[in-house]
């Protein structure tokens, strides 16, 4: 079970070469770029939700007086 996704290492091997012959040498590391750009964005989303639940919990009567405002 330590495989990536159940898949062998012969099927990685072949959807890593298709992907470089669909998208060529040039392209892969503008596309893994914008990848990481948006997994970047994704987790600073999370994490400004996650402190503003936090910050709910901790002093809720302020942020009822926010929301009335």
């Amino acid at each position: 079970m330590n495989h990536l996704l159940f898949l062998d290492s012969p099927v990685v091997i072949v959807i890593a070469l298709v992907f470089l012959l669909l998208f060529g040498g040039k392209k892969i590391p503008e596309l893994m770029k914008g990848l990481g750009k948006g997994i970047k964005s994704f987790k600073e989303g999370l994490n400004d939700i996650e402190s503003e639940i936090k910050d709910e919990k901790k002093d809720p009567e302020k942020n009822d007086a926010n929301k009335k405002e």
